[in-house]
């Protein structure tokens, strides 16, 4: 009985001892110059007039960094660890359209004419778009649709 109580005991001390630590990583600033430098140009491209309301580097274990910045717009927009996007979450306001792949951008012109793009994922073999009718549609890399999904 005592050796489970002790067996219990190193095992919680264990998974505090990774967890604690990678959370130590995480560090939060409203500094642009804290991201990479493709990160700022892209926000000086895309987004210039907007202003930061916070840079989130988000430091792994295995000496990967992401980057999430917040917007005072509400605007969300993720970085992988070059600085390149991941994520655009724009809420209820349009992504801005050169960011969607010309055959994308054609796609939803043609099938869903009065609707624009809130969000887009960009994966390692596909992207994600999210309409600001809920619809969300998936592509593959080159832009050609695969699926579509109906918000309930």
């Amino acid at each position: 009985m005592k050796k489970t109580a002790k067996n219990i005991v190193l095992a919680a001390a264990a998974m505090l001892a990774f967890t604690v630590p990678a959370q130590a990583f995480d560090k939060y600033s409203i500094n642009r110059s804290d991201l990479p430098e493709t990160a700022q140009e892209f926000l000086t491209e895309y987004f210039p007039k907007a202003r930061v309301s916070m840079v989130k580097t988000d430091k792994h274990l295995l000496k990967k960094t992401d980057y999430d910045v917040k917007l005072v717009n509400g605007t969300k927009i993720e970085f992988n660890n070059a600085g390149n996007w991941t994520t655009v979450d724009c809420k209820t306001r349009e992504v801005p359209s050169s960011l969607v792949i010309k055959p994308i951008r054609n796609y939803i012109k043609k099938n869903f004419p009065d609707t624009f793009v809130v969000k887009i994922e960009k994966k390692s073999l596909a992207y994600e778009v999210e309409l600001n009718d809920g619809v969300e549609l998936k592509f593959d890399r080159l832009g050609t649709f695969k699926s579509m999904k109906m918000d309930d």
